[in-house]
């Protein structure tokens, strides 16, 4: 009998050990037939996405070409095979877990994160490449690049960064001036995109990101301005700016979210409600109705904010809402991707 491979994000681990596995490799296919090679994927937390870069990565491994019948016999793209399957060298990153406590805890688990995703690059493809942990992180891929280049001039890497904002994420929520400092012109973060983005002009051929929200990578303009948000793709509206905020309030210990929470024959958009160990800490409970409008919808702002002010204070005036003591209330409307804010 099969088991369900709760909390396992190994697609090897999940084959060979025979769990449960939802066949989703049809989308290898449709990523590679995509004609932008730098793709960034947003979900929120929970939605598999690790697993996801997993799947790629064991897809594209040239190292496990003796073992594809093995991991992908059984599935969509192991019946119908791409071009470019087995041909890269993976260079994987995962910045998820990084201490935020200050600039500097962050700037450590950073470079802690490179250096020992490089380390595992190397040492799985026996290359000869010195890692200098004096040195930053971007020279250290920087460096990196230019041996493989030398060492493996035929060959090309593909870069996948799982939970690329996880970190900038926390950051947001209390320490803007920090997030500002690492991802701006100077900032450490933006100069590791910057070579990123400069490999892709000799070995790195593919990149696959993963993340939460779009925020940091906007950030980073130009520092990395070369990949495509298939998530945007899709439909950007009303729902998609909905998943943005509650995707990063999720990322907080803070508080209780609640999305379409039913208020006397009322759907609200989201309501934050402060944790019982932090309500003592002075937190407001917070309450956003969201709008979406197209671009040539513009003249019609204020009518919409309007209509979302009046739709908050029906909300605010029911029993349950009324009985909250300390609450902030907000109308978020997204012309395009431009985000209009207002308190009531």
């Amino acid at each position: 009998m099969k088991k369900l491979p709760y909390g396992i994000s190994d697609y090897e681990r999940i084959i060979e050990n025979e769990y449960y596995y939802i066949d989703k490799t049809m989308y290898i296919e449709k990523l590679e037939n995509l004609p932008e090679p730098y793709i960034m994927f947003l979900r929120p937390r929970k939605f598999g996405k690790t697993l996801f870069t997993s799947t790629i990565e064991n897809y594209y491994d040239i190292n496990k070409k003796e073992k594809f019948q093995e991991l992908f016999g059984e599935t969509y793209i192991g019946k119908n095979p791409t071009k470019l399957k087995n041909s890269y060298y993976i260079l994987r990153f995962n910045f998820s877990g990084i201490d935020t406590t200050n600039e500097e805890t962050t700037i450590k688990g950073f470079k802690e994160r490179v250096i020992s995703s490089i380390k595992m690059f190397i040492e799985k493809y026996k290359l000869d490449f010195y890692i200098n942990p004096e040195d930053e992180p971007e020279n250290i891929l920087n460096n990196l690049v230019k041996a493989f280049n030398i060492q493996k001039a035929d060959k090309k890497i593909y870069v996948i960064i799982d939970e690329y904002d996880h970190f900038a994420n926390e950051l947001l929520g209390f320490k803007t001036n920090h997030f500002k400092n690492l991802v701006s012109k100077n900032g450490k973060v933006r100069k590791w995109y910057e070579i990123l983005k400069e490999g892709t002009e000799s070995v790195v051929d593919r990149i696959f990101i993963t993340g939460v929200a779009p925020i940091t990578l906007d950030s980073l303009t130009s520092g990395f301005n070369i990949s495509s948000d298939k998530t945007k793709d899709e439909r950007f509206n009303e729902k998609y700016v909905k998943l943005l905020f509650y995707s990063i309030a999720m990322n907080f210990d803070i508080y209780d979210v609640k999305s379409e929470m039913e208020i006397e024959r009322g759907y609200s958009d989201l309501v934050l409600s402060p944790r019982e160990e932090q309500k003592s800490k002075g937190y407001y409970s917070i309450i956003i109705e969201f709008k979406y409008l197209k671009k040539e919808e513009e003249k019609k702002l204020k009518n919409m904010q309007k209509e979302a002010k009046e739709q908050l204070e029906r909300y605010c005036n029911t029993r349950y809402i009324k009985d909250i003591k300390k609450i902030s209330k907000y109308i978020i409307i997204a012309i395009n991707d431009q985000l209009y804010v207002e308190k009531i």
